[in-house]
């Protein structure tokens, strides 16, 4: 028997609960070394659960993990990781951001000499491995001076430090531009020559077809299927992940309004935006395109009166408002959808039921007293309609997957009825069924003559869902397009400078 065909990992009906939800239910799962496997899911399908088992994060309730042909019930996140050689990658890294490169690469396992860190060892030791992925990085550099995507290279390098044979990937591209994605690809190529096996976890199904050998599909806790990449279709996967046929088109929109909802005059903020100027109608999604680093986000937040603004001009339905603090932002009917949600977003250790309902207690309480049945019943409405998986509102909301993280943010959001919702970054971690909903529910928000910022850095995405484009470089505006004139070479070419 080939070497290759004898699994180097194998899952034996793994079942994880918990109260009121089965997580993962009889999962039986092989894996191969230097193979590239893909499992994908949606939200709450048990992926998250699953890696945490692999990594020895939590136990298993029944069955066994198989590592190189010998059965264990259960292991500790330090065996996972310096006995049997299995790491993971998450979106948020576990890097100290003043410790040098070769000190966050080789923390927990530092090199020693006469009981002392050898730290001209340990910077030696770290310039070899980064050279052995092909990359050149000082290692006597603090991370925090390094981009997110070398910030993720020291994480890579920090496993393979540990002589990793099974590296996980959690949706490793969400932070990263074009370039760096297509320069992980090679990195994670340089892995699979070495005989390493990759886990890769994504929401975006294209990046399945582009790197991984075979793919798994994950439902409701459940293993549906696993099939080889190369045999399998985007439309096959998206039936398999939700159960149902759906379509990865856009939905159509026939809304059509002249009417002024928000007009952004000169707005300027201290060191980044000059001269922003826009109207949003009434009615519309006007999408904002540009690259990683331009300032959509600063743009939104200031809008929004969460950062500073040293000038501007602001007009709601034609009347200029003044907005210094998003309290007086939401009173005016702004909404806002932040990037990102762990640290703006959710109130980590707040329920489901709190969080949806923090921005609108005026709308649940009587007499400056909440109404509990109130807070319950729109809080209920609210987790129906954006199909939030949790056992139970009172769920802490941290507990939840990120993609439901995600949907509480927004469910926020439409809980205050804003008429002007500003969408940073709206899908990103959520999975195709749920980004359908979004996108419908788009639709219905623009039919009832609300006004839509839509910032997204996933082109289909934003060419789709727009019915005009604004571009920004370096924090000014570049250029407009229609949708009918928008392709992905001008919006690009505006986003450069050019």
């Amino acid at each position: 028997m080939n070497k290759s065909s004898v699994p180097i990992l194998s899952v034996k009906n793994i079942v994880k609960k918990y109260p009121g939800v089965t997580a993962l239910n009889r999962i039986n799962l092989d894996f191969f070394k230097g193979e590239i496997h893909s499992i994908c899911g949606e939200n709450g399908a048990g992926k998250s659960t699953f890696i945490k088992i692999l990594t020895g994060a939590i136990k298993p309730d029944e069955g066994t993990i198989e590592i190189d042909g010998v059965p264990h019930s259960s292991f500790s996140p330090y065996e996972a990781m310096f006995r049997f050689g299995i790491a993971a990658i998450y979106q948020e890294y576990y890097l100290i951001p003043y410790l040098s490169v070769a000190e966050n690469i080789f923390m927990g396992n530092e090199i020693l000499r006469n009981r002392f860190i050898d730290v001209k060892a340990m910077n030696q030791k770290a310039k070899e491995t980064l050279s052995l992925l092909g990359i050149d990085i000082d290692p006597k550099m603090p991370v925090e001076f390094l981009s997110v995507a070398y910030q993720q290279i020291v994480e890579i390098s920090k496993a393979v430090s540990h002589n990793v044979k099974i590296l996980i990937m959690d949706e490793p591209t969400s932070p990263l531009t074009t370039n760096e994605v297509k320069n992980l690809y090679k990195l994670i190529g340089i892995l699979k020559n070495q005989g390493v096996t990759i886990i890769y976890i994504s929401h975006i199904l294209s990046e399945l077809f582009d790197i991984s050998d075979r793919v798994s599909v994950f439902r409701d806790g459940k293993h549906v299927r696993t099939m080889k990449t190369k045999k399998t279709n985007k439309q096959e996967l998206i039936s398999l992940m939700v159960g149902r046929e759906l379509s990865e088109s856009y939905p159509e929109r026939t809304t059509k309004s002249s009417t002024s909802l928000l007009e952004i005059t000169r707005l300027s903020t201290p060191g980044l935006l000059k001269n922003i100027s826009f109207t949003l109608h009434r009615g519309e999604v006007l999408g904002l395109g540009g690259l990683v680093g331009a300032g959509r986000t600063e743009l939104v937040r200031a809008i929004f009166g969460a950062d500073p603004i040293s000038s501007v001009n602001i007009k709601i339905k034609g009347k200029s408002v003044t907005i210094n603090h998003p309290e007086k932002a939401i009173k005016l009917g702004l909404g806002l959808i932040p990037e990102d949600r762990k640290q703006h977003g959710i109130i980590s250790e707040l329920s489901v039921k709190e969080n949806i309902l923090y921005s609108s207690f005026p709308q649940v309480s009587l007499c400056g007293f909440i109404i509990p049945k109130r807070l319950s019943r729109v809080a209920e409405k609210f987790k129906k309609l954006l199909r939030i998986v949790t056992p139970n509102l009172e769920k802490i909301v941290k507990e939840l997957s990120g993609g439901n993280q995600q949907k509480v943010v927004l469910a926020r959001c439409l809980a205050t009825n804003s008429e002007i919702i500003l969408f940073d970054e709206p899908t990103r971690g959520i999975d195709v069924g749920a980004k359908q909903e979004i996108y419908e529910l788009i639709n219905k928000l623009v039919a009832k003559g609300k006004g839509i910022l839509f910032i997204s850095s996933d082109m289909p995405e934003l060419l789709g869902m727009s019915d005009r484009i604004i571009v920004m470089h370096e924090g000014r505006i570049t250029g407009e397009l229609t949708k009918e004139e928008a392709t992905q070479e001008k919006v690009l070419k505006l986003a450069s400078g050019e």
